[in-house]
């Protein structure tokens, strides 16, 4: 039997990640066990398990959550205790409570979760005395605090790897999809090989999402991260990488879409068409070295020279009137990949 994939995870997580939740929540257990000796910490334990996040920033997030929705479900608790006591229906009375209370102080799901996961535990735990309400909040704040010590001070977590191996891909991908399309412009092609490029091309973008994903996701990582001033230099060559890729993409799907739009079996015997072959070719030889300088190509790239292909903007002799439209397409995406390459305005 198949395990849905609504409560499996496209990749496991780290098992550092792993080890330092159970550490956090170990630690919380025994420190506030020791604080509070009368009680079972469960409070602490699952607030240092919550607020161990696969980043430093996530961390003080969901600490924050944490602690203000265990502190407003420990009033509601409370309040609700002392005028109508611990009976059952009262635990259910008190959910109901907090749930309202989360609504109108418009939280996070969160945190409204919090509030009324609190507000439960109190009633249904121990009692609604005042005293057991603050031992719980003091419970729930050195939790807390464990949680952010151990994601801040034991190999906090730093994603740039994964940002590095996404922008790679795409641009290896961005270039092949430009030498496709060079190969493709001076020979006759069938209607399946010219669905083909554009289902090919079509890929690009959903790599670039995932790529500025990626990317993001490795900046957040490093906010309030003490390893950060190692790796944002990296990440902030990356955005700017991608943020160059990025219209290239465009641009490349477009060439190949009006190319669709536009073929017929003559168009290789435009002159100018093995001219722009060959700008094609020069740019996906500057994207890859663009890749390569910017080390964060998958692997490296032995046959690509270090000088760059792209020299001039290409100047053409006007073409046949029946090609012109596609002509003038293509020649105006080079210009603006050329500019893109160059990094000019």
């Amino acid at each position: 039997m198949r395990i849905p994939a609504a409560i499996r995870a496209s990749q496991r997580s780290p098992l550092l990640q792993v080890v330092k939740s159970a550490a956090a929540t170990i630690a919380a257990w025994i420190i506030a066990g020791w604080v509070f000796p009368a009680q079972l910490p469960v409070f602490a334990a699952i607030a240092a398990l919550l607020v161990v996040q696969p980043s430093v920033n996530q961390s003080l997030s969901k600490a924050l959550e944490r602690s203000i929705g265990v502190i407003a479900g420990v009033l509601v608790a409370v309040a609700l205790g002392l005028f109508l006591g611990s009976s059952s229906w009262v635990v259910l009375l008190a959910i109901v409570v907090a749930m309202l209370v989360a609504w109108l102080l418009r939280t996070s799901p969160g945190t409204g979760n919090q509030i009324a996961i609190s507000a439960m535990l109190v009633l249904a735990l121990g009692s609604s005395s005042p005293e057991y309400a603050f031992a719980r909040i003091v419970e729930t704040l050195i939790g807390v605090a464990i949680g952010l010590v151990v994601n801040a001070l034991i190999v906090p977590p730093v994603l740039v790897a994964p940002a590095r191996r996404d922008l790679g891909l795409l641009g290896h991908e961005l270039a092949a999809s430009l030498d496709r399309l060079a190969d493709a412009l001076p020979e006759p092609q069938t209607p399946a090989r010219l669905q083909e490029l554009m289902l090919e091309v079509r890929l690009l973008r959903p790599m670039k999402n995932v790529a500025e994903a990626s990317i993001a996701a490795g900046e957040e990582s490093l906010t309030l991260n003490p390893r950060r001033s190692t790796h944002r230099a990296e990440l902030r060559e990356m955005r700017q990488l991608l943020d160059r890729l990025s219209p290239i993409v465009t641009q490349t799907i477009g060439m190949t879409r009006a190319y669709f739009d536009h073929y017929d079996d003559s168009i290789g015997e435009e002159p100018v068409v093995a001219a722009i072959a060959d700008q094609l070719r020069r740019a996906g030889h500057d994207v890859r070295l663009a890749v390569q300088i910017a080390d964060v190509a998958p692997e490296p790239e032995a046959l690509t020279s270090a000088i760059p292909a792209l020299t001039a903007p290409l100047v053409v002799r006007p073409p046949s009137s029946q090609h012109w439209i596609l002509i003038g397409s293509l020649m105006e995406d080079l210009r603006r990949i050329h500019g893109g390459l160059l990094d000019e305005d």
